[in-house]
């Protein structure tokens, strides 16, 4: 028989495997055969030999004597040509006439339809991979390895026997290994260094002399941060090898290991593809429509081009002769056009840039200008970058997003920026590419940057723009009105374009009626004279040609903090049916006064909120109108994120307990549509709910935050919501309101709590806790001492442990609050598992889960089955323990709890360890460090110290060495007991 890689009977690409076919095999795993969704009978193990040889000989005949080899080899027996025979004629039934031939006194397999066979699939995948990988497409290479390695349904040929089937398989494993490093290696190019160190890690522990994936595993442990670790998988890698095979690791190995010594520069971040880089596929075009008005700036659009052009190759005086990482900043007042003359230009220059190019409105003209962990977060998507495999802290976005953009050509434009240092982190860094920066300062501290002052317009230019918006024929008898137009305008560009939009929408008007109207010094300011308030007369001039309705909702709208806003919010904020605001709305977006987002989504341009504020400030009729426009506002967040917590919650009662609502929220009936409305209204309602710190909202402030938990519990908006939490509680305080300030501290507390911060997080919950007493509050009572509870058990403190946890229980059980007292449960049969009383522990973990499957909960059903799985494992009974901590996973998972996603896989970890299982552990160790988990430090330094243990059974006792050093240091700064054992640990590996 062949001894290569075994190929397959030709077929057609896997593009089109929708068509339907007749029959499908599978090789790569148990050897299967298929006719649509029906299982056909294969017979014995012999016969299953017969069919995987024919399956991989390409279509080409077997003769008989190569099929009795292939069956059994030198030791055949004497009947073996009657049984090959009876064999194929069984197969013959069994499958479509016309597939397996007889010929020349041998068999064969002919006419395959495509996608017929897995080992066919996954070579033309490979294949495919190959080609994208050479052209530089590096995240289409990957997905297609991905495709490829996942046909694999364990060992190929499993349990089928002979030595053709035998050599089969060690080629066919040689191969997956060698796709699965090539993959790995992409994933590491493409900066998926954390998410490949815990499948790197299962790997060398499975295959341990395979010195690639130990050198794979030394780059992502290094650029992951984990130095000491990586250098440790040499010292491992090399006793190893010493010992098991009396060599040397290869020249490769030794070369890392040298590098990471020396920290080469070269290794911190991807290195890029010859021809592309590995998000090539990805090219961005995020640059907002160029406004077809556009008028004059030519100098500037000159000396912006010349600077671009230095950058792209094409021109310029950089001299070296080469591509230079080129950086515009353009400085100016607001309105004077810097956004539109930067967009201009950028959309002129897109052809220099052909990967891409990327926007982004900083909005540093606001209170709360973007962050750029956060701007770096969307630019990664933007390139490709998958969620999961974007760092968290800014410099290791900002290093991965230079790493993105090396030998790439792509625009930047960096949109209304606070200062130099937001947008230091979100410039290129390379050759080849360019930032365009627009802010209200010049930015002098911007090192290498070509500065540029825009001022306004020239008299000329101003006309000119305002004569293309009004129209040739209406303006040119009125030459003198116009001129004045645009002088009354301070020749600012927003201002005219305001102003000859107004003009342009009533016909019945004349240029010199507009001109008359503009004379009147009351309705503008000299912006000449006034700086930032000369943007404010030129918003004051389309305002003040709004009609009632228009006006009303500009200054309302105004109002409410937060990045954008929803159409449901404003009609909130508006008291309006939705098809009215919408209309409204709508009519503000072609005044240029308001943009639109998105559909169904609107915001403000900042100095264009500010001025709307001010002018609600001085313009509402009813001095209680913009306090009930927030109070309706709040009251729209707080139901609506009432009903989501009540969808997420049946049967629980916290929801009865909230601040009641005069104006109704959206209802949801689908609990996946109302998870994804709060995650994506996240940081309005945050926003909303850190305003409302004053007035008579502060209670229902707070109880939106009670509403909206699971945006702390899940990790993604836990900074957001510690800081509006904080400042209701201070406001709470001195407003001497008790009852708000006790909830308010209780929501604080448990977002200390998840971040590992006991000792606020039990102040916090110590004080709300005698708040709610003198409030007469019952509800903050329980929450508290549950958090309080929970940190007592984390620090070994048992007697108080129960004492509050029990308290809690009493508390939700007085309440009819069956939720609560099933997580009341659950966390005491925590607390009776760490006294080692496993019986116990069991039971009431039964009993939280009995409850939450009554009340059909999913979120709290996962908690419940963690609880429970840990107790099943302290008791002894691991398999059950295990299922209970898989479920619970799964169900985090959907949920989008990310931090208890983490805190279950660092369960999982401990249970294969303690059952003998370290490479899973370390397998699932790593992937809690990825997630992130509930507990902040002290979790780490437990996973950290698992991990250690599994990669010390494994044999990687330096890296073991490297995870308890760390581990020590976070645990003796947790002040907790468990530092002794990793000091016991570390003792006889430091004095070796």
């Amino acid at each position: 028989m062949d001894d290569r890689v075994p190929r397959v009977p030709e077929q057609k690409r896997p593009g089109s495997l929708r068509e339907p076919v007749t029959l499908r095999f599978d090789v790569l795993g148990p050897v299967r055969a298929r006719r649509g969704d029906e299982p056909l009978a294969t017979g014995s193990p012999q016969q299953r030999a017969l069919l995987a040889a024919l399956l991989l000989r390409e279509g080409r005949t077997a003769t008989a004597a190569e099929l009795i080899d292939a069956l059994w080899g030198e030791e055949s027996p004497s009947q073996a040509l009657a049984a090959v025979r009876t064999y194929a004629s069984r197969l013959r039934k069994v499958l479509d006439p016309g597939v397996l031939v007889s010929e020349s006194g041998g068999y064969a397999v002919r006419g395959l339809g495509e996608g017929s066979l897995d080992l066919a699939v996954a070579q033309e995948w490979a294949a495919e991979a190959e080609k994208a990988k050479a052209t530089g497409a590096l995240g289409r290479a990957r997905e297609l390895l991905n495709r490829a390695l996942g046909l694999w349904d364990g060992e190929a040929l499993a349990g089928v026997p002979g030595p053709y089937a035998e050599a089969q398989r060690v080629r066919l494993e040689e191969w997956r290994l060698g796709l699965l490093e090539s993959r790995l290696d992409m994933d590491l190019e493409q900066g998926c260094h954390a998410e490949a160190v815990s499948e790197l890690t299962a790997l060398t522990a499975a295959y341990p002399l395979r010195e690639r994936l130990r050198e794979l595993l030394m780059l992502a442990l290094y650029r992951s941060g984990r130095q000491a670790e990586a250098l440790a998988v040499y010292a491992d890698t090399r006793r190893l090898l010493a010992e098991e095979l009396g060599v040397d690791p290869r020249a490769g190995l030794r070369e890392l290991q040298q590098r990471i010594l020396q920290a080469d520069p070269d290794l911190a971040e991807p290195s890029a593809p010859q021809t592309e880089p590995s998000a090539a596929a990805v090219r961005p075009a995020q640059l907002p429509a160029t406004v077809p008005d556009f008028t004059g700036r030519s100098s500037f659009v000159a000396e912006l081009s010349k600077v671009l052009a230095g950058a792209s190759g094409d021109g310029g005086d950089s001299g070296d002769g080469g591509r230079v990482m080129a950086v515009s900043a353009l400085a100016g007042i607001g309105g004077v056009g810097k956004t539109t003359l930067a967009v201009h230009v950028a959309h002129q220059a897109r052809p220099a840039f052909p990967d891409g190019q990327l926007y982004v409105d900083l909005q540093g003209a606001g209170s709360r200008s973007a962050e750029p962990e956060t701007v770096l977060g969307a630019f990664l998507r933007a390139l490709g970058t998958a969620d999961s495999a974007i760092p968290d802290t800014l410099e290791e976005r900002a290093a991965l997003y230079r790493s993105m953009l090396d030998g790439r050509r792509v625009l930047v434009l960096l949109d209304n920026a606070k200062d130099a240092a937001q947008v230091r982190p979100l410039l290129p860094g390379t050759e080849g590419c360019a930032a365009l920066v627009t802010s209200r300062v010049r930015m002098v501290d911007l090192a290498g940057a070509h500065l540029v002052d825009l001022d306004v317009m020239s008299p000329e230019e101003a006309l000119a723009l305002f004569t293309k918006i009004v129209g040739e024929e209406r303006v040119a008898s009125e030459r003198k009105a116009a001129l004045d137009v645009v002088a009354a305008c301070g020749f600012l560009p927003l201002a005219i374009r305001i102003a000859a939009s107004r003009l342009a929408a009533r016909r019945t008007w004349t240029v010199s009626v507009l001109a008359a109207k503009l004379a009147d010094e009351r309705r503008r300011l000299d912006e000449l004279q006034a700086g930032d308030l000369a943007v404010k007369a030129t918003f004051e001039l389309g305002y003040g040609q709004l009609e009632p309705a228009q006006a009303r909702a500009f200054r309302l709208l105004g109002l409410a903090d937060g990045p954008d806003m929803s159409l449901a919010a404003a009609a909130a904020v508006l008291d309006l049916p939705p098809e009215e605001t919408e209309d409204l709305l709508e009519s503000l977006v072609d005044t240029s006064l308001l943009e639109s987002a998105a559909p169904g989504r609107y915001r403000f341009h900042d100095l264009v909120r500010l001025y709307a504020r001010a002018c609600a400030e001085r313009d509402e009729s009813f001095p209680g109108e913009r306090g009930a426009a927030m109070s309706r506002v709040l009251d729209f967040y707080l139901a609506t994120a009432a009903g989501v917590y009540a969808i997420e919650r049946p049967g629980d009662r916290t929801v009865t307990h909230l601040e009641p609502t005069s104006y109704t929220g959206l209802a949801f009936t689908d609990r996946t549509e109302a998870l994804d409305w709060l995650f994506l209204e996240a940081q309005r309602l945050l926003a909303c709910a850190r305003q409302q710190t004053t007035g008579n909202g502060l209670r229902r402030a707070v109880d939106l935050l009670w509403a909206a938990k699971d945006l702390a519990e899940s990790g993604a908006n836990a900074k957001q919501y510690e800081t509006a939490a904080a400042a209701l509680r201070d406001a709470a305080q001195e407003a001497g309101d008790v009852r708000a300030e006790s909830r308010a501290r209780t929501a604080l507390s448990n977002g200390h709590l998840a971040a590992g911060r006991y000792a606020e997080a039990d102040d916090e919950a110590r004080r709300a806790i005698e708040l709610a007493t003198t409030a007469d509050d019952a509800t903050p009572i329980s929450w508290a001492a549950t958090d309080r509870g929970i940190i007592a058990l984390s620090q070994g403190r048992h007697e108080e442990a129960e004492e509050f946890l029990t308290t809690a229980r009493d508390g939700y059980r007085a309440d009819g609050n069956r939720p609560g007292e099933a997580s009341a449960l659950c966390n005491l049969s925590r607390l009776y598992e760490r006294m080692n009383r496993p019986p116990d522990a069991v039971t009431l973990a039964q009993q939280g889960v009995e409850i939450f499957q009554q009340l059909g909960l999913s979120l709290r059903l996962a908690n419940g089955r963690y609880a429970l799985g840990v107790a099943l494992i302290r008791a002894g009974r691991f398999p059950e323990g295990l299922a209970q901590l898989t479920d619970a996973l799964e169900m985090f998972g959907s949920n989008r709890q990310r931090l208890w996603e983490g805190t279950t896989h660092f369960r999982i970890a401990q249970l294969h360890l303690t059952d003998q299982r370290p490479a899973q552990a370390a397998q699932h160790a790593e992937q809690a460090l990825a997630i992130g988990f509930i507990g902040g430090d002290l979790i780490r330094g437990s996973v950290l110290t698992v991990l250690g243990k599994s990669l010390d059974a494994l044999g990687q006792t330096d890296r073991a060495r490297a995870c308890w050093h760390e581990a020590l240091q976070l645990l003796e700064r947790s002040g907790v007991p468990e530092a002794a054992e990793v000091r016991h640990l570390l003792t006889p590996l430091d004095a070796s």
